[in-house]
């Protein structure tokens, strides 16, 4: 056992007695020590049970003959986060998260991990760690939040916040009715109630083969919750005794197999930065072009929040994702054969049932024969960038409008609430890319504006920044190369037209080349945003957005 190193022999006499300390006893040493890797915290409303999910991981690997023993990591609430300074910290945490779950394993020599996350960054951070690590692991998340309900019962989450900032702004919803929402739409713990980006990377796990079928649905406060955890605990010690290693899962098969899934649920654009970001840690070459060529043969499946009024809950009691990768088996555009933590993936999709085709649509009834994500590229964005199709409304799939420049996502913001943005324009928000921003921030409250002024169907946005899951409409993130570093998207001014063709997978200024490279011998970068801390670092050594935004210069 690895943890031999701390524990065997007349030179570890120390290293016993500080675990002696932590009240271990002799015949524990005996045991494979189990690392519970859990992201508990007070902040983050998907982490605030968290100690209850560990607990029973914790029991089932005590009752299958381990030693269990938990510690933390950090985690970023982007809702809290959003639409100020501390969403400039939200992505960066991804690195922390790996780097610091690499520290705590390699400084203390356990022999197999189990991950709890939940929430955006915490879901890849601890994804990229266990294929860095490749020591037996298995995931269990914590769940998604329930939706909340209005008076006549249609389903709210988060989104239905955001947007309702915009909806006051224009005389559509009163400051009372907006308390209402404020009491009912975050009902509870969990991750919010939608196909956000903590619930699609939570989705991704099982069709990477890591986590136990019903890992990404399986509501926060159901019962079923704390078995599947009790589950993995037993399974990590499966995984120990048979040898299974994260790298001989996380294979390009599987990396397939998650991008069909994505397309399929109408992932959030945000997946287009993770699972990049994990295929490399894997040693696995993913690039932009395969997210297009897996779209092009994958229908979309799935609307829920925020391309519908769905919550992730009746994706659940619909049959969870094995009921959509069954779905998806049906067209031969999944790999059974993959290898999992707790099997094949065939093992997951053989006892699979669609019990609500209007939640998981029929593979030869879909939302769309392509997937719910495209990428697009033109001269605005030369190495690509990414739309959730799946939520944009059918008149903005083609689109061309005036450019409204923004430097900064606050001055987009205040402009559309101070009704200075018409139907017809294309918003574009620079310098907020992974080393301009730093760190890459969701636009959440822009694009929530947007919608809760009834301009979603008008108005196009587009960014080297992000969104996040919980966004709808023409919003385009990752512009990349970024403004930041030179890309077009920094040349364009006050008015030029752009184009937007989504079905074509175009997206262009017009404006000729040469126009365009007088503007490039004119441009100057500006001064970094942030000149110390963490922030500083981060933009020194993160690479562009079309590549997972991964640190290169380390």
């Amino acid at each position: 056992m690895r943890s031999d190193l701390v524990k065997k022999g007349i030179a570890r006499a120390p290293h016993r007695a500080l675990f002696k300390a932590l009240g271990m006893i002799d015949e524990e040493f005996e045991r494979p020590l189990i690392g519970v890797v859990v992201a508990k915290s007070e902040i983050v409303p998907g982490h605030l049970h968290l100690d209850l999910i560990a607990q029973a991981a914790c029991d089932g690997v005590r009752e299958a003959g381990g030693v269990p023993i938990r510690f933390p990591v950090i985690g970023v609430c982007d809702g809290i986060a959003m639409g100020h300074e501390g969403m400039r910290y939200s992505l960066v945490t991804r690195e922390l998260i790996a780097d610091s779950v690499e520290c705590m394993v390699r400084a203390h020599c356990f022999d197999a991990l189990i991950f709890i996350p939940n929430c955006d960054k915490i879901v890849p951070g601890m994804l990229m760690a266990a294929a860095r690590l490749n020591i037996p692991s298995v995931f269990v998340s914590g769940g998604p939040m329930l939706a909340g309900r209005d008076t006549k019962g249609k389903a709210l989450t988060l989104t239905t916040m955001f947007e309702a900032v915009g909806a006051v702004s224009a005389g559509k919803m009163s400051e009372g009715e907006l308390a209402r929402l404020e009491e009912s739409s975050c009902p509870g713990c969990g991750s919010c109630s939608g196909m956000f980006t903590a619930n699609s990377m939570n989705c991704v796990c099982e069709a990477l083969g890591m986590a136990l079928p019903f890992n990404g649905t399986a509501p926060a406060v159901f019962a079923e919750r704390s078995r599947l955890a009790k589950k993995t605990g037993f399974l990590v010690m499966e995984t120990l005794k048979k040898e299974i290693l994260p790298r001989a899962i996380l294979t390009e098969k599987a990396f397939l197999n998650a991008l069909a899934l994505d397309m399929a649920l109408g992932c959030s654009t945000n997946t287009v930065l993770h699972i990049p970001a994990i295929a490399s840690e894997a040693g696995v070459k993913l690039d932009l072009q395969l997210f297009n060529k897996v779209s092009a043969v994958t229908p979309n499946l799935c609307r829920l929040a925020p391309a519908s009024d769905v919550p992730i809950e009746e994706l659940h009691r619909a049959g969870g994702i094995p009921a959509v990768l069954k779905e998806l088996s049906k067209k031969n555009l999944i790999d059974e054969t993959a290898p999992t933590v707790y099997g094949r993936l065939s093992d997951s999709i053989k006892g699979a049932h669609n019990s609500n085709t209007a939640v998981i649509r029929p593979i030869d009834e879909p939302y769309s024969p392509t997937g719910g994500l495209a990428i697009l590229w033109g001269n605005i964005a030369p190495d690509g960038c990414v739309v959730k199709q799946s939520a944009v409304a059918p008149s903005m799939l083609k689109h061309s409008g005036p450019a409204r420049i923004f430097e900064a996502e606050e001055a987009a913001f205040n402009a559309i609430m101070g009704g200075k943005i018409k139907a017809g324009d294309v918003i574009v928000i620079r310098y907020e890319g992974p080393r301009g921003g730093p760190g890459m921030k969701e636009m959440l409250s822009p694009t929530g504006a947007i919608a809760g002024m009834g301009l979603d169907d008008k108005v196009a946005l587009i960014t080297d920044g992000r969104f996040s899951g919980a966004t709808r409409g023409a919003a385009i993130g990752h512009v990349s190369p970024e403004a930041a570093g030179g890309g077009p998207i920094a040349l364009v001014k006050e008015g030029d037209i752009i184009s937007i063709d989504i079905p074509a997978r175009s997206i262009s200024v017009q404006i000729d080349d040469t126009e365009l490279l007088r503007r490039k011998s004119e441009w100057k970068n500006p001064p970094p945003k942030i000149s110390s801390g963490y922030l500083a670092r981060y933009a020194r050594m993160v690479g562009s957005a079309a590549n997972g935004a991964v640190f290169t210069n380390v």
